[in-house]
């Protein structure tokens, strides 16, 4: 197996040496797997599509105001 060396913020690591008993390796292995399988997938999606750049930009567009639009009428409590 492979060695990968990270570099933490030393408040991190301060909190990980304060919990001995979890196998940070493995945690960090798992987080780490499941990142790249994200990105598998997100490049195998965007190899297929027919989208230009323009089109993703317009379409995330719509979307974005469509949740917000959905948002406020769940909680309008939230725009007083």
């Amino acid at each position: 197996m492979a060695t990968l060396t990270l570099t933490v913020p030393e408040e991190l690591k301060q909190d990980v040496d304060a919990e001995p008993l979890v196998n940070w390796s493995a945690v960090a292995r798992a987080a780490i797997h499941e990142r790249v399988s994200q990105l598998k997938l997100f490049k195998s999606i965007v190899s297929r599509s027919r989208l230009t750049e323009k089109d993703a930009l317009e379409l995330g567009k719509k979307i974005n105001r469509s949740m917000h639009e959905r948002f406020v009428k769940e909680h309008p409590e939230a725009y007083r």
